[in-house]
């Protein structure tokens, strides 16, 4: 058997799967995530199952869908008690070195390990932060908070921001790692959520070069008075001119700033010969609207919430030719199995998602005919990567996009005439795939709305005390 790999598993924060220079994005510069599916593979029809982050991190962990986890929402506060092996916990019983860096994989509490032999956290990074420069006001110390669409450039030396404190966190686990044994180090980065304050060189470059405009769909409604009036935090805002784009000049700043960084660790990974014999993954737990469709942040179905990067390097002996594009849809869930698989690691009973690694080296089929996405209270939605249907829970409105010929979800075709028959295919898959839910989403013969749709189901509520919070 070969010698196992090491892995590393780079973890983005609200990452649209468009931006990458390599997906074609107009303006932004990405060359070291781009070098990573440049020479290995690279999914373009990768999807978060539930597009926030506590629920899409236990699919990273567990290889689980979000049914099955049971988080289908954003609720803080609710600790996975029964949660079953996860990705480190199965590796590190099979011999492997792990490590968590950066930011946490927002369970509660926040240092339970679920099978790291170490963490070092954004709990860690605030505490060093305000050691560093208690006068400085602290990560928000700027004004601009985690959830907002205002941006400012960083108000500190770069050094203290999170992403170089993060790298400087994995470089240290790297130089002081036990040599006897491979090491799995997840690398966690809070970019690109907000607060949008990148490097003010970052913020610069994006303001002076220009970002293209949002996406807006001949079925979205502004809101009122463009949104004049709400907060900066709110999920709907119609901005223009300056406004716009500082907010996605930040958020490009951020992802720019974060891929120079990333070089630190690519380029030199610990020795030589570990580049010989490293694999290296990168994806983000969901993406942001940016604007798009006159939405900001995630939880949404649409591509700028839901898609994502997902992307593979790997050490020759597995045979995944450089540049390798695949438009399979894929998912969170396939992650755990994924590297497993390649580390010759048993995957658990427990896991639902595929490995991938026959797709990558062009011997397998698609792993799954389409994806369920959901976010409650709003949404339960399906896609093939080719097409997707929208059922909004509250009030049965639904949706339906052509990806193929309509990739930025321009055109709602749910009442074309030469699309029914789709439409009435993937409104019976729904059905299917919602019968038995506690929620009573359908009597399996159709769609009932309006139904109490919680962000934790039932199963995986450990006790009525557990505390309730409301901010992503």
């Amino acid at each position: 058997m070969e010698q196992r790999p090491n892995i590393i598993l780079i973890i983005t924060e609200q990452h649209r799967g468009d931006c990458l220079s390599i997906d074609g994005h107009p303006v932004l510069l990405t060359p070291n995530m781009d070098t990573i599916g440049g020479s290995g593979a690279r999914f373009t029809r990768a999807y978060s199952s539930c597009p926030t982050c506590i629920a899409a991190r236990r699919s990273i962990l567990s290889g689980q869908y979000p049914v099955t986890h049971g988080m289908v929402g954003y609720r803080d506060g609710v600790e996975w008690k029964d949660a079953p092996v996860t990705l480190p916990g199965a590796l590190s019983a099979a011999g492997y070195h792990t490590m968590h860096v950066g930011r946490s994989m927002h369970q509660t509490p926040s240092r339970k390990r679920y099978g790291f032999d170490h963490m070092v956290i954004n709990d860690d990074y605030t505490e060093w932060l305000e050691r560093k420069a208690p006068e400085r006001g602290g990560w928000f110390g700027s004004g601009c908070r985690n959830n907002d669409y205002t941006a400012y450039p960083w108000p500190m030396e770069d050094y203290l921001h999170q992403t170089n404190w993060t790298v400087e966190q994995a470089l240290e686990f790297l130089k002081k790692r036990d040599p006897s044994m491979p090491y799995f180090l997840n690398l966690s980065f809070i970019a690109a959520h907000p607060p949008l304050q990148p490097p003010a060189p970052y913020f610069d470059r994006y303001m002076r070069t220009g970002v293209p405009v949002p996406y807006i769909g001949d079925w979205a409604t502004p809101p009122l008075d463009k949104g004049l009036g709400l907060d900066a935090g709110d999920t709907a805002a119609q901005l223009e001119g300056e406004k716009l784009l500082s907010a996605r000049a930040g958020y490009y700043g951020l992802i720019n700033h974060l891929d120079d960084q990333l070089r630190r660790i690519l380029n030199g990974i610990s020795n030589p010969a570990d580049l010989k014999n490293t694999i290296v993954m990168l994806v983000s737990d969901h993406g942001e609207m940016l604007g798009d469709h006159y939405r900001w942040h995630k939880i949404m179905p649409y591509e700028g919430a839901a898609r994502i990067p997902f992307m593979l390097r790997a050490p020759a002996h597995f045979d995944i030719k450089g540049g390798t594009v695949l438009d399979e849809v894929v998912c969170l869930a396939d992650v755990m199995p994924t590297l497993l698989d390649m580390a010759g690691v048993e995957v658990p009973e427990t896991v639902e998602g595929h490995s991938l690694l026959p797709l990558m080296q062009g011997k397998g089929e698609a792993v799954r005919d389409y994806l369920h996405i959901e976010h409650a209270p709003v949404h339960q939605s399906l896609t093939d990567g080719k097409e997707k249907f929208v059922w909004l829970v509250a009030d049965g409105t639904e949706q339906f996009f052509d990806l193929e010929n309509d990739p930025h979800e321009l055109h709602d075709a749910i009442s074309d005439p030469d699309k029914q028959d789709r439409i009435a295919f993937w409104r019976e898959a729904m059905i299917k795939e919602l019968t038995g839910r506690p929620e009573g989403f359908t009597d399996g013969k159709q769609l009932i709305a309006g139904c109490p749709y919680s962000p934790v189901l039932p199963h995986a509520l450990p006790d009525a005390s557990s505390r309730v919070g409301d901010r992503m």
